[in-house]
């Protein structure tokens, strides 16, 4: 089915805070330009963007995500080796889609290294902007707001922190739009899986499932 659907919030909130396109018609915008500094290369036919790596459900509109086509987040994937094993920051979205790792939307002209480190701050109040990194190559991620019309795309950057006991764990606090910030016992994705269900009947966030599955094992 050629379902069409954009989230009312879109219209509205979107717009008025600045994170929507205020085009209702794809049609009308130049896509040139959004295409040359695409990080995943994509179509665009009739004027309407082409999602380049899967049919989400909602063909025309851009469900839950205010842009149209790409919009380029960056994550912060932080990590501490302790003598009790392996440690991930996750924070609780706000908007109910699950456990995340901290990120978001890479400003206009923004190194998508640095809105990493932002992001992290201001959903963690974890400030690494000494700590040592590694930027991975952009991918798509299946973000459930996304539709056919819009979709995300992240730069997923490393941080791995040495520490000798469970009590050197940095301290972190849920922020900005993250309901709450935790370490999450990481050993391997299950373990991930299981922490987060035993310790607060969580779930991780779907666009971010793929991902943590090749970065943990």
């Amino acid at each position: 089915m050629n379902i069409t659907f954009t989230h009312p919030d879109v219209f509205d909130k979107g717009v008025r805070e600045g994170w929507a396109d205020p085009r209702t018609d794809p049609a009308q915008i130049d896509w040139t330009g959004r295409q040359a500094t695409a990080a995943i290369p994509f179509e665009v036919i009739d004027g309407r963007p082409v999602n380049p790596c899967e049919k989400t459900g909602i063909r025309y509109g851009r469900n839950e995500l205010g842009h149209w086509g790409e919009q380029l987040a960056a994550d912060a994937i932080v990590t501490v080796d302790t003598k009790a094993g392996r440690w991930l920051v996750m924070v609780e979205r706000s908007d109910g889609h699950g456990w995340a790792i901290p990120g978001g939307y890479v400003e206009p002209g923004e190194d998508p290294e640095a809105a990493a480190v932002r992001e992290l701050e201001e959903e963690t109040c974890l400030n690494l902007s000494s700590v040592s990194r590694q930027v991975l190559p952009a991918r798509y991620v299946s973000d459930p707001r996304a539709s056919d019309e819009a979709w995300m795309v992240t730069v997923p950057v490393r941080f791995n922190l040495a520490a000798g006991g469970c009590n050197d764990l940095p301290a972190v606090v849920g922020a900005d739009d993250a309901m709450r910030a935790v370490w999450v016992h990481a050993d391997s994705y299950d373990a991930l899986v299981d922490d987060l269900d035993i310790t607060y009947g969580g779930q991780v966030f779907r666009a971010h499932q793929a991902m943590l599955r090749d970065l943990l094992g």
